[in-house]
Order: structure tokens, then sequence, then C-alpha cells
């Protein structure tokens, strides 16, 4: 099968390449999935260059995002069969015709959404529910600003705040991306670009300021100007490519709580909310409430990935970008 295998740290994602490996093996308890989208992501640049908090040992295969069919499951597996359409997330493997993958890390796609669609929920929509609920709390009437509103966790994060009954502040870096924020439901759209986008904001609130602040880009220091008393700001990533050092005076004066979320870590921490945060995005889902958004055009073709990745780093994307790994039928096993 055709695979995207990563030998040694690259400078960027035009060092990517395609080649030919073996179909991988499924082990007792997981599935062989036949890969019909794959979700790319900001990390998986920050992967084949060595900069993401995972490393994985060499050679690896690149991706963590899919959705596919089932070509080989567990005889006793009581969830999957041979057919079944599946979406899920592992640390690599998703850039490949097939994907070796335990059965607990995936879901069944819901009968509303497309290969495409739930090629990017894995990872984007709990994070993005995680942070606004679980870490947020954000209640009914509360004001939220999402930064990076129109990328993949962000167009999430709109949603799923409107589905709780908060107004949202769309924030991003890009006036061209207004319109998609909303059409997901976002009440205002702002550019973090402005130099006055912090004064906008409490324009916007009547003065009072936003009380959650949902952040993939690393704007905490300057969202603490516009933050209400009590607000909270929740640390998702660094998309701008710096950690902040915050001061944190200004955290204490307006009774500011900065939470971050790390989705990847209930696993191990808090395994008992995984099923619980899926649970109520599916009956969102369901309710029509949430709805991945796929940004147009779909890249067709491993080879392609490169310039997928190149596109997401240029922030010339919107929602979730994904990639075929083939154009053609299903390559016999």
């Amino acid at each position: 099968m055709r695979a995207i295998v990563v030998n040694s740290w690259l400078q960027g994602p035009s060092d990517m390449s395609v080649v030919d490996i073996p179909v991988p093996t499924a082990k007792a308890g997981e599935l062989l999935v036949k890969v019909d989208s794959a979700g790319a992501n900001f990390f998986d640049i920050l992967m084949i260059q060595g900069k993401y908090q995972i490393k994985p040992p060499f050679p690896f295969t690149l991706g963590a995002e899919f959705s596919g069919t089932v070509v080989q499951a567990t005889p006793d597996d009581e969830r999957f069969a041979i057919g079944d359409r599946v979406f899920g997330s592992n640390v690599t493997g998703a850039y490949a015709e097939y994907i070796a993958v335990p059965a607990l890390q995936c879901f069944p796609i819901p009968s509303a959404l497309t290969f495409e669609q739930a090629a990017g929920i894995y990872i984007t929509y709990p994070t993005s529910y995680a942070g606004l609920v679980l870490r947020a709390k954000v209640q009914r009437g509360d004001w939220v600003l999402v930064h990076a509103a129109a990328g993949g966790v962000g167009i999430a994060a709109v949603q799923i705040a409107k589905a709780l009954g908060a107004h949202v502040i769309a924030a991003t870096g890009d006036k061209g991306k207004f319109e998609v924020c909303f059409q997901q439901g976002a009440d205002h759209c702002i550019n973090y670009r402005d130099s006055d986008w912090a004064e906008q904001v409490l324009r916007l609130t009547d003065g009072v300021g936003a009380n959650v602040v949902y952040d993939p880009v690393g704007l905490v220091e300057k969202s603490l100007k516009c933050v209400a008393w009590n607000g909270r700001i929740v640390v998702v990533g660094f998309a701008a490519g710096t950690i902040e050092k915050v001061a944190t005076n200004r955290i204490l004066l307006k009774n500011v709580a900065v939470t971050g979320v790390h989705w990847g870590a209930y696993v191990r921490n808090e395994p008992e909310r995984i099923l619980e945060v899926w649970e109520a995005l599916f009956k969102l889902a369901d309710e029509g409430l949430i709805r991945p958004v796929v940004f147009q055009p779909i890249f067709y073709g491993l080879d392609k990935a490169k310039d997928a990745l190149a596109a997401i780093s240029r922030r010339e994307t919107y929602g979730k970008v994904v990639v075929k790994p083939t154009e053609s039928s299903v390559p016999k096993l």
C-alpha cells in the first residue's frame, strides 16, 4: 500500500514522500480500516519537524485522524464488523491506504455524516467540548470569544458554544473568513490582527468583556484586556508559534481563571470522561446543532498531503482539511 513514511526529521511538508509499504497487520483488539479520508492537522507539521510533544520512533507513518471502512475485525468484536463505516484516531498511521488501530479508538460514523466530515471530528470536537464544558463551564447567555474561529477546533467551538446558548464572538486573522464563521452561528466577527480588537470585544459586550475566551492561537495576554470579571480563558494551543509568558497580576485583578485543555490526556487521567463527551457530541449531532465543515478543495492522493499542510501553515484554510489517500477504487489486500 501507499503511505507517507517519515524516516528522519524534515524541514517541512514539501520534504514528505509517499512510499510503498506492507499493509499493516491488525492485532487482537484492533481493526484494519481502509482509509477513505484523513484529517490534516497543524500538529502534523510539527510532528515531522520533531517539534511536537509526541515524537514517534522512526520510521513512522504520519497522520492522526481518519475515516473509512472496516475490512478486518476481531471475530468476537461486538461493536464492529466488516463493512462498517468508522472514524477514529491514532498517534500515527492515517496518511495511508490502510490503518490498523485499536477498536477502542474508533466510533461508528453517524448516519448524517460523510466520510469527509467524519475524518475531522475525533480531535477537534471533543477538544472544544471539553474546553468549553468541562473546563470553562460555559453557561447560557455567556459571551464566548473564540480565536482562530474558522479553523478546525475553532468552528467546533463556535458551534458548541451556540448549542449551549452562548453569544459568540468569532475572531479570525482574515476578514475573508468572516462569512464562514457567520454561517456556523457566530453572532459577531472581529479580526484579531486589528490593533484594537480587544476594544472591539469590549464594545460588543457593553464594556463587560468576554466571560470565556477559547484560545488555540496564543493570545492570552491580549485577551486579558477584554475578559470579564470572573472570566475563564481556555488555553488550547499555540498556533502563533510561541508559548506566552503572562503577567499573572492581570489574572489576579479580574479574578480570571486560566485553564488548559489537553483532550488526548483524558485517556490516561480521566478515562470516564471520554464516553461522556462523545455521548454529548453525538446527541448534538443528532439534533443538528453541530456539523463538521470540510475545507474545499479536498486534496486527492497522498502526494497532495504536502499541499494540504502547506495551505494550513499559510492560514489559507477553514474548517477541516481532508486528504484522500487514493483517487481510484479500493486496492486489493
